[in-house]
């Protein structure tokens, strides 16, 4: 075999093992080495997203901070992550919770008793179109950064970067919100 020829299959080969060797979460476009956590039903996520975020929730459930930022991962990875079988609550709710966190700047906590108020009334939740890109900002980048302040910081720009992503169903959101949270709406920031 030609030195060209020879680079060429080394080449092949090389590109074919560093493409198999990892996924795509068809949700937020991630790309991770294979894993065996086994996936969520209604996330349109790869195992091996879902396994970073299982990471990440442990870790924010286990702060007991009263702001409780778990809620805003829950949201921008929910957002992240709409697709064939999600539900329209899914969408809803955590569009929801991303609008009162990054335009009304509402707590976690604050956003969960949010949750729970629209939770009380039986309705027919809409059904959201998702972006064809999802926010710059995925669950790794929150993950990689340090624990403390640092990742407090990553976690909310990732939540302003998936909301920013729904920019088309933003109004919708605000409009629902105001009519199907009335006291929440009555508030300014």
């Amino acid at each position: 075999m030609r030195a060209p020829e020879r680079d060429l299959a080394i080449a092949k080969r090389c590109y074919s093992r560093c493409v198999t060797a990892n996924t795509f979460c068809p949700g937020c476009g991630v790309v991770l080495p294979p894993s065996s956590w086994p996936v969520s039903e209604g996330f349109h996520a790869s195992r091996e997203c879902w396994e970073k975020y299982g990471e990440l929730a442990a870790c924010t459930q286990s702060l007991r901070d009263p702001r409780f930022p778990h809620q805003n991962a829950v949201d921008a990875y929910g957002a992240s992550h709409v697709g064939p079988s999600s539900k329209p609550i899914m969408a809803f709710f955590a569009l929801v919770g991303l609008y009162l966190a990054c335009e009304r700047g509402l707590s976690g906590r604050a956003v969960q008793l949010a949750h729970m108020e629209l939770g009380r009334a039986k309705r027919e939740w809409p059904v959201l179109a998702p972006p064809r890109q999802m926010g710059r900002v995925t669950v790794v980048d929150v993950i990689a950064a340090p624990l403390g302040e640092a990742r407090e910081v990553a976690l909310m720009e990732w939540t302003r970067s998936v909301w920013a992503a729904w920019t088309a169903q933003q109004p919708r959101i605000r409009e629902l919100t105001a009519a199907w949270l009335p006291a929440i709406a009555a508030t300014s920031r």
